[in-house]
């Protein structure tokens, strides 16, 4: 130790002490402060050993100094800066930290240097012996000072209290009434300022007696770093409990590794602080604030080791307008740098919130849509509390912003990919159910809020008036929300089919398939000139007849010709024709066969109004099912003549309990399976495993679409006996199944009576049937309809296409609630804040808990239980400390 050093210290003290305590220097006799300085400095000749300032600690002083692990002065003597620095470069060197000049750390000096350094100790150091006798020199030394200070406390009046704040939840004597309590500076219309909580000393400590805080406009130097501005660089004041320091502070001091490669920020804990963290995270630290701050190789503490600083600054040093807008940007720029970070983007998105509502008034303040916290933002519940005490009609977009923000909406995945859609949807929904804006009730609860520093150390209260009046606190208020969540399902309804066609194709809004698959609600707000032009080639098509090659309608309509066709193509052809008001057959959710490459499709014109086809009564299923049944037999010659088409379409024209629009269809699809060739192979592999019941229905089925027309010709013969072998039944009965059926008509003459040489004369029935001209009857069609009622949907199955696909896309959009649904919003927000970590020490988890209000040991049996009932294991094993399931978090994050 310095003589010199102890000497100055000890009048350092003595005068420091005095002029604290604002009297007039008493007067003490010299010979007590010239006996206390002579006994040191005998002491330290005795006590002292010879090399206590030796050559070769000055020698390697002069190496870490040059390398940057020290910023003190080599003057040879082994002080605590000294130590601090050598550890630092034990630590890079990944030698054993030891904070001593020992053997191995001169061989690593030695090995760093080229050429190696000048450091030939003449005899081995002994800093343990040192270290004996130094305590000795610093007893006395405290002797001397307890001597002093009782000196002087006889000479001058009692100590007046010093003068600050109070910590939260301190025991100590109350200020005095001239005490300067820290306050929350806002606009005087907005806020009343109060006294903030907090553990800050009122005066604060600084550089060589300047401001710590370094402006933007500024730039400071640590380490060999240009820092630049925006951040305090000086001795770390006390927070006044647990001997803690303010976390933002950088103290020049301190040491710094000459290489910062600690990215992943391994030597610093969940809440760092620069004086706590290691050397070389203290170079990581550096390089990051003299890089652009955003790098994202960086651990995201060091962001939030910044950012302790901004919010310090903010709310406790009160600065002007301008650096406080400064500082809002600067969050507002890190957010969008960190935002995919959940705890980042929470503690950057609370702080511009009370930020925004302490800078700027209700008028100034737009709504938010977004919120990952589980209270709605302060600066919403400000502006929605000032208009509903104004008995103002809120409009629109602040009900959205209102349900956005609410921690127990129900969203789905249309309401975030199609954004701008939803938004707009949802204001014409609003917009005519409340033409001029929604009332709501005044509360009689007040809006009371405070902000709470992410770095923990202070908080402050933010009681909200508006023109000298209390705001109503609307955060309890649920009627709003719930009729605003009912405008929010609606339109996400509407727009599932969009965002389904937008997932599959990320680059396809403002396609013709996009576009038509868009309510027509939006078409003005998002118009499309390629959408009137799709509309025209329909409507081409409807006049030649309506069929078009199945690829070259899916070519149109995507832009793309596809090697397959499968149902999702047909889906969306489907909805996007409906929207423009054109019918697709067959529609691949209902259709008893889908179309192939080869195979055209049918386009007809929807009646006005009708843009919605996923739902079809019973009805048109069997009527679809005996249409098709009845092609394939009158296809089963390969020529359909005009007596069984004109037959079909009366049964499509007369089915019962079909609305105008499904006879509409049913036409359509009629024609459309009657210009494809049947597929017999299709039924044959899909009636394997029909029952014996199944396969007696069929049969009865075909029989009566043969025998509908009152004529059966031999090709339909073949056709039966081609079903009777395709559903495994006797074909020699066909003949009789056959005779049993026209029978139950009466008798139906096969051809003309022609003369006979002999016999009997057959006695005249009238005139023989035509085939130009069909007589239908319709009670037995009518009876065939209803024999057939009670197989629609095995029919429905064994027609049905088998290439239809799986498809995730296809599938309703689920709820968005990111994995954490069960558990309430509080609990949600903690263990999302969980999730970032590995593991967790038990102070960090406590400390996490503490700041969510919740405890430990019920949040940790909450969770557990709900992870065991969801996926059958717990999330949190206790076991020193906290570790996170690997398995489960990696399920929560997919």
């Amino acid at each position: 130790m310095s003589i010199g050093v102890m000497v100055d210290s000890l009048f350092s003290l003595r005068i420091n002490f005095l002029l604290a305590a604002k009297d007039p220097m008493p007067k003490i006799p010299f010979r007590y402060l010239s006996f206390a300085c002579i006994a040191v400095i005998g002491l330290s000749f005795v006590l002292l050993p010879s090399h206590a300032q030796s050559a070769d600690v000055e020698a390697v002083q002069t190496f870490l100094r040059e390398e940057g692990y020290s910023s003190g002065v080599a003057d040879g003597f082994m002080g605590p800066r000294t130590q601090s620095a050598i550890q630092a470069f034990q630590a890079d060197q990944g030698i054993e930290i030891t904070g001593e000049i020992d053997p191995e750390t001169l061989e690593a000096i030695k090995n760093f240097q080229q050429p190696p350094p000048p450091i030939t100790p003449s005899a081995p150091l002994e800093p343990a012996a040192s270290r004996n006798q130094n305590w000795l020199v610093w007893g006395v030394a405290a002797l001397a000072i307890v001597f002093l200070i009782r000196a002087i406390g006889k000479k001058r009046h009692p100590e007046p209290e010093l003068k600050g704040t109070t910590p939260i939840n301190s025991k100590s004597p109350k200020t005095p009434a001239d005490a300067a309590p820290l306050t929350v500076s806002v606009k005087a219309d907005l806020l009343a300022p109060t006294p903030a909580r907090s553990t800050e000393p009122s005066v604060r400590s600084g550089r060589s007696g300047k401001n710590p805080w370094v402006p933007q406009s500024e730039s400071a130097t640590v380490g060999g770093r240009k820092l630049g501005g925006m951040v305090y660089v000086g001795p770390a004041p006390k927070l006044g409990r647990y001997d803690e320091f303010c976390r933002a502070f950088i103290d020049p001091s301190l040491a710094v590794s000459r290489i910062g490669n600690d990215f992943e920020g391994t030597g610093m804990s969940y809440w760092p602080g620069y004086r706590s963290i290691t050397a070389t995270s203290r170079a990581t630290y550096l390089d990051w604030l003299a890089s652009d701050r955003s790098d994202p190789r960086y651990n995201v503490g060091y962001m939030f080791l910044y950012f302790y600083g901004l919010e310090r600054r903010f709310f406790i040093d009160k600065p002007s307008p301008n650096e406080r807008q400064e500082i809002l940007a600067e969050v507002r720029r890190l957010k969008g740098a960190y935002g995919d970070n959940y705890s980042a983007r929470n503690y950057l998105s609370r702080f511009i919130d009370a930020a925004s509502v302490s800078s700027r008034t209700e008028a100034e303040i737009d709504p938010v849509f977004e919120n990952d916290y589980y209270e709605l933002p302060l600066s919403l519940r400000l502006v929605l509390g000032t208009k509903v005490g104004n008995n103002e009609a809120l409009s629109a977009d602040w009900m959205l912003s209102w349900l956005m923000c609410h921690p127990e909406r129900h969203l789905r995945t249309p309401a975030i990919r199609c954004w701008e859609e939803f938004r707009t949807l949802f204001q014409i929904k609003f917009d005519i159910a409340h033409p001029g804006g929604m009332k709501v009730r005044t509360p009689k609860r007040t809006l009371k809020s405070s902000y709470s520093a992410a770095s923990g150390e202070f908080e402050v209260e933010l009681p909200i008036t508006v023109n000298g009046r209390e705001v109503p606190d609307i955060s309890t208020l649920r009627a709003p929300v719930n009729e605003a969540q009912t405008f929010a399902t609606a339109a996400m309804d509407e727009l599932d089919k969009y965002s389904r066609y937008l997932g599959r194709n990320p680059d396809g809004r403002g396609t013709l398939e996009a576009q038509a698959l868009l309510p027509s609600s939006l078409w003005l707000h998002f118009p499309s000139t390629e959408l009137e032009e799709l509309k025209a080639w329909a409507a081409a098509l409807v006049e030649s007849g309506g069929l078009v090659p199945a690829l070259d309608m899916i070519e149109r309509l995507e832009g793309d010709r596809p090697e397959k066709i499968g149902k999702r193509h047909l889906t969306g052809a489907a909805d996007a024709l409906a929207r423009i008001g054109f019918g697709l057959a067959p529609d691949p959710r209902y259709g008893l066969r889908s179309p192939r490459n080869e195979d055209p499709v049918m386009i007809f014109k929807l009646p006005k109004g009708l843009t919605e086809l996923e739902t079809v009564s019973n009805g048109y299923r069997r009527a679809l099912t005996e249409i098709a049944l009845g092609a394939f037999i009158a296809q089963a010659d390969g020529e359909v003549v005009p007596a069984e088409y004109s037959a079909l379409e009366a049964s499509a024209r007369n089915a019962a309990d079909l609305t105008a629009s499904e006879k509409i269809r049913l036409l359509a699809n009629l024609n459309w399976l009657l210009a494809v060739p049947p597929d017999m192979s299709l039924l044959r592999r899909q009636v394997k495993e029909s029952t014996d019941k199944d396969r007696d229905a069929f049969r009865q089925i075909a029989l009566a679409m043969a025998s509908a027309d009152a004529v059966i010709q031999p090709e339909e013969v073949g056709g039966v006996e081609k079903i009777y072998r395709a559903l495994g039944l006797d074909v020699s009965t066909v003949y009789s199944d056959l005779h049993t059926a026209t029978m139950s008509n009466g008798l139906i003459p096969v051809r003309p009576a022609q003369e006979a040489v002999a016999g009997e004369r057959i006695p005249e029935q009238g005139q023989s049937p035509n085939k130009s001209k069909v007589e239908l009857d319709f009670d037995r069609i009518s009876a065939t309809q209803k024999q057939t009622a009670d197989v629609s949907e095995l029919l429905g199955r064994i027609f049905a296409t088998d290439e239809a696909e799986d498809d995730p896309d296809e599938a309703p959009d689920e709820p968005i609630h990111d994995g954490l649904g069960g558990l309430d919003p509080k609990l949600s927000a903690f263990v999302r804040v969980l999730l970032d970590r590995e593991f967790w020490s038990e102070a960090d988890y406590a400390e996490l808990c503490q700041r969510f209000g919740l405890m430990e040991s019920g949040s940790l049996e909450t969770i557990n239980e709900w992870a065991i009932g969801r996926f059958d294991d717990s999330l949190i094993e206790a076991y020193e400390g906290y570790e996170m399931n690997a398995e489960i978090v990696e399920k929560l994050k997919e």
